[in-house]
């Protein structure tokens, strides 16, 4: 067993120095679409209303967060050589649109994680779904 925890340890730490916080962020977010498609998936099939037209709405919409999150990444690399190689820019830009992108992606894949949470009738804190509430209504 601690032969297991070192490598898992040594993986993470590799992980770390390899994509920052920034990996993290990104498989942070890929992890709650993932778990948003299974989670929606399951409370539609639970409530008897799954059908593969809603399931394929659902990979579409994810897929244009994928591009839209691609775009900012590529504005962020555009913005980071423009304000590095350009003479007489006196900016110093590493990245901030990318992060930025991916924060409210996870943060409405997580609203909508509370949401399937709910219809699969898990017992949710009235704080959680007023919290919940609020995010939808602001976004």
């Amino acid at each position: 067993m601690l032969e297991f925890k070192l490598a898992v340890t040594a993986l993470l730490a590799a992980c770390t120095a390899l994509w920052g916080w920034f990996g993290w962020l990104v498989l942070l977010w890929i992890a709650c679409l993932l778990l948003d498609y299974i989670t929606g998936s399951l409370a539609a099939a639970s409530l008897g209303n799954w059908s593969s037209k809603q399931a394929r709405q659902g990979i579409w919409h994810k897929l244009g967060c994928i591009v839209a999150v691609m775009v900012a990444a590529a504005a962020d690399l555009l913005l980071g050589m423009v304000t590095e190689h350009v003479p007489g820019v006196p900016l110093e830009y590493n990245t901030i649109l990318c992060p930025m992108v991916i924060v409210w992606y996870t943060l409405t894949e997580l609203g909508s994680l509370m949401e399937h949470a709910v219809q699969l009738g898990a017992p949710v804190p009235d704080f959680l779904k007023r919290a919940l509430q609020v995010f939808q209504e602001k976004k």
